[in-house]
Order: C-alpha cells, then structure tokens, then sequence
C-alpha cells in the first residue's frame, strides 16, 4: 500500500539518534541520508527505503500530526516493549502502556 513514510522533524542529526536506537528492534537501520534526510530500511532490504525522516520541503518549521499514528509490524510482545522502553530512555513521551490500539473496524 505504501511506498514509504517521512516523519517531519526540526532536528534531524537529534532525530536519526532517536530513530536509530528506538528502530534496532525490528532490525530496521539507518541506510541513507544527507543534510535534509535520513532514511532507514529492514537491515536485510537496504535498497528498500520504507521510512525517511527528514526537514519539510516547503523548509517551514515541522509540527506535530494530532491523530497521526504510524505502526510497526512486531514479531514479539517482547520486541514492542523493547520499543517502549527505548523510546522513553531516548526522550520519547508515555502516552500509554504498549498494547492494542485498535478499535471494532481494525
């Protein structure tokens, strides 16, 4: 369905140190980047860039998508509370405990 997913961000050298801990469990890397951008891919598929994190375009300040939620696939509870536990220790914000966060229509 989707070719890629950029995440906005106002401090990308801060940005890729975030998503190049928080990203290890799902044995997704860093695998490209430059001054505007960094993308990552499944450590397996380097050629297949599906999440560049990067300064908007239009160079205007990045802000934050209310409602926005990306997800990622997890082979294990064990993996998601990696993530978690990563994500905070690296400036990430509680929002909840891990779990589903899915309605009736998911």
């Amino acid at each position: 369905m989707f070719a890629f997913v950029t995440i906005g961000t106002n401090d990308l050298k801060s940005s890729a140190k975030f998503y190049d801990e928080i990203l290890l469990p799902f044995d997704i890397v860093q695998v490209d980047s430059d001054e505007r951008y960094v993308g990552y891919a499944k450590i397996n598929y380097p050629e297949e860039i599906e999440l560049y994190i990067m300064k908007p375009y239009n160079k205007e300040a990045a802000s934050i998508g209310n409602g926005t939620m990306i997800t990622f696939l997890a082979d294990s509870k064990k993996i998601v509370d990696q993530f978690h536990t990563i994500g905070l220790e690296n400036g990430g914000i509680d929002e909840g405990s891990p779990g589903p966060r899915h309605g009736e229509h998911y």
